[in-house]
């Protein structure tokens, strides 16, 4: 949020009152003021309330402004405030140490009145600019990543639909799967990513015919053999995208039917060999395959479900995902009544 000269706030720091009195007397028309005497006191101030910008003496008992300064550009929450050191020391060595510091500008005493008043607006007027392209860079990036959920999702949707399930599917999935890599201690990149990828989990069905997809009764070997090439053809659509986002999609296609014993497929890898999202995935898949109605069954309880989760542990799946996965039924359940098939809107 940008300021203006008469609703900025600046902190005034220095341990000479006589100093702080000629500062308040030059500045004070214009801005609201904070004083501090000592460093000690301004670094609470600044985590308090930050101010806008920091006029800082450099010769003070205790912690002197170099400190100061240190402190506040180290911790990414203040780091962006400008610091202008008004100081004695003139030395050129003393002003380059101010600036290598994170120093915006330094003025030296005795102050000159317009000097300060200048170099204060200067930097305000800087200081708004960058909060404001930040605020652009933000609102931007922000409708990126909401295009780019929302182009996935389209992706995903278009397989599961020529599959005969619901656009849905790949909302509820995608959310399993977040919730339980965040359940498993994962951190929020990977988070994330996987929420973005999951939903292109199925991709490759887009290369299996029609006959085959759409087939009401079970499959035969032949049949099977075509079937089971779709993780595959995922990868491939996905793997030649460059990107991190489209590389974890890419894995999770090709190895989210493998099994924990290695009697899945594309290549029958097994336990870790599995990478973790498309373990996670597989567990994920399966609860709203199961939970959902399909044209040849009708959808299973969450109860029958998890006890066939609970079955396949150590087999199908990774037994320590499935221990979280089952702890997490409550949660489980309330993403799968807000993305029911028949909900007025998806998102």
């Amino acid at each position: 949020m940008t300021t203006t000269n008469h609703n900025a706030t600046l902190l005034l720091v220095d341990d000479n009152a006589t100093n702080i009195d000629i500062l308040v007397g030059v500045l004070r028309d214009d801005y609201q003021l904070k004083v501090a005497l000592n460093g000690e006191t301004a670094l609470k101030i600044v985590a308090d309330t930050p101010p806008d910008l920091i006029l800082l003496d450099v010769m003070m008992p205790g912690m002197n402004g170099f400190e100061v300064c240190q402190r506040l550009k180290s911790n990414p929450l203040t780091a962006a405030i400008p610091i202008i050191f008004v100081t004695a020391l003139g030395e050129a060595t003393d002003e380059t140490e101010g600036l290598r510091l994170g120093a915006a500008d330094y003025i030296t005493k005795p102050i000159n009145a317009a000097v300060v008043q200048a170099r204060v607006a200067c930097q305000l007027k800087l200081y708004n600019q960058a909060q404001h392209l930040e605020s652009l860079v933000q609102q931007r990036t922000s409708e990126l990543q909401h295009t780019r959920l929302h182009v996935i999702q389209c992706l995903g949707r278009a397989a599961e639909y020529k599959d005969n399930e619901t656009g849905l599917h790949v909302i509820r999935m995608s959310r399993y799967s977040e919730l339980l890599a965040r359940a498993a201690g994962l951190n929020q990149p990977f988070c994330d990513l996987l929420l973005h990828a999951a939903p292109m989990h199925d991709i490759g069905k887009i290369g299996i015919p029609d006959n085959i997809l759409k087939k009401n009764a079970g499959l035969d070997d032949a049949e099977w053999l075509v079937m089971r090439q779709h993780p595959q053809l995922g990868a491939n659509i996905l793997g030649s995208l460059d990107s991190e986002l489209m590389q974890m999609a890419s894995r999770i296609a090709l190895t989210h039917h493998e099994r924990w014993d290695g009697s899945g497929y594309p290549n029958g890898i097994k336990a870790e060999q599995i990478p973790l999202e498309g373990r996670i995935v597989a567990i994920s898949d399966v609860f709203d395959a199961l939970t959902s109605d399909r044209p040849y069954k009708s959808a299973w309880s969450v109860d029958e479900t998890m006890a066939q989760i609970q079955a396949g542990r150590g087999s199908h799946f990774d037994p320590n995902l499935v221990d979280i996965f089952l702890s997490l039924q409550p949660q489980l359940e309330e993403i799968r009544q807000c993305y029911l098939d028949n909900a007025p809107s998806i998102g």
